[in-house]
């Protein structure tokens, strides 16, 4: 599960590079050259931007050359062969990497357009587990991993090109231990000269497109998981009706009561005043909503902040009395916890204990930074 701010990778980084046409060209260059357009304004300006995208992705045309009849002469017209399938496997990786990116921006879209749908249904308010928004949440999960679908496409595809990349390797080294060959004449020597350039270029061009992928793939990545986590948050949200912000996991890692009652707004960490103090004097407590602002505050102040979740009970009646209070306390504790973890809080950041007090006249939970 992952939820997002609505911020697609594409769309963004095409904001970043000042329009959406030129920026896919720029992120996503093709080893093709542009094709030709003037059919109006626009159309001519799209090609000019595809041009000069993709200029420098273009692959070297592998030059023909006469044949010398000498044994040299055909190893230069094998190893010739041998760069053009390199250059065709090359274009053909480099339009799946096409592909898969344009993939990736319609399911980001699709993504990213229920999200959106979730959150403002939220933001006007609605309904405890709405069952509408419970089929949307499935359907911006089930978008989600088809992203992250397209990020193991990019991961089989790098195997491939990293193949593509040790043959081109092979191919040049032929080419030199070719000009040791005996029996050559001048031409066939300017020929493997020739064609040594053209395979440095497509070397060059090979390891563009691995650094692409290998950026790609972190990226991907890393917005997959931040989404997810998202989303976590998103499902607590629609649970409660009411819109959260993103997910604490992704916070810049204040303070609030709850229903509960305020406390100081320094939450340094050096005082043992709680956080947030959640009194469970009454069914179906509603303090996730608060508890996710206190917390997230704090993050926003103290970004390494670790938070103690404590189940105090009263320490005033019987034995019998004591112990169920205590149980009650700590069952209340444990939920607050399933509370963070749902918001996004890694569990190696919050720890859970119990202790009775006088001062505690019903159940309650405090949350303690430290």
């Amino acid at each position: 599960m992952a939820f997002s701010k609505t911020h697609s990778v594409a769309v963004l980084a095409a904001l970043l590079l000042g329009g959406c046409a030129f920026a896919d060209q720029a992120l996503f260059p093709s080893l093709s050259p542009p094709s030709d357009n003037s059919s109006s304004t626009a159309g001519a300006t799209t090609a000019q931007s595809q041009a000069v995208a993709v200029s420098s992705y273009t692959v070297p045309k592998v030059s023909s050359g006469e044949s010398t009849g000498t044994f040299v002469g055909q190893k230069v017209s094998s190893l010739r062969s041998d760069l053009q399938q390199l250059q065709t496997s090359l274009t053909g990786q480099n339009g799946q990497l096409q592909q898969i990116r344009d993939q990736t921006v319609q399911d980001s879209q699709s993504y990213h357009g229920t999200v959106a749908a979730i959150e403002s249904r939220l933001q006007v308010g609605t309904t405890l587990g709405n069952p509408i928004l419970v089929q949307q949440w499935n359907d911006a999960q089930g978008a989600l991993d088809r992203i992250n679908e397209d990020v193991l496409k990019m991961n089989r595809l790098t195997t491939d090109v990293a193949s593509t990349s040790g043959l081109a390797a092979y191919l040049l080294d032929s080419v030199r231990a070719a000009r040791g060959l005996s029996g050559a004449v001048d031409e066939d020597h300017r020929q493997l000269r020739v064609l040594e350039d053209e395979t440095n270029g497509t070397i060059v061009l090979i390891e563009r497109l691995l650094t692409d992928l290998a950026a790609d793939v972190q990226r991907q990545q890393q917005y997959v998981s931040n989404e997810r986590s998202n989303l976590n948050t998103l499902a607590v949200a629609i649970k409660n009706g009411q819109l959260y912000g993103a997910s604490l996991a992704n916070a810049a890692y204040g303070s609030t009561s709850l229903g509960v009652a305020a406390t100081s707004p320094s939450v340094a960490g050096t005082t043992d005043r709680p956080l947030v103090v959640i009194r469970f004097d009454r069914p179906n407590i509603a303090y996730e909503d608060a508890l996710y602002t206190a917390v997230k505050g704090a993050l926003d102040r103290r970004p390494s902040a670790v938070f103690d979740v404590v189940a105090v009970s009263p320490s005033v009646g019987s034995p019998g009395t004591a112990a169920l209070g205590e149980t009650a306390a700590r069952r209340n504790a444990e939920a607050v916890v399933r509370s963070l973890s749902q918001m996004g809080l890694p569990s190696e950041r919050v720890r859970i204990s119990s202790l009775s007090s006088p001062d505690a006249s019903n159940g309650e939970v405090r949350v303690f930074v430290r």
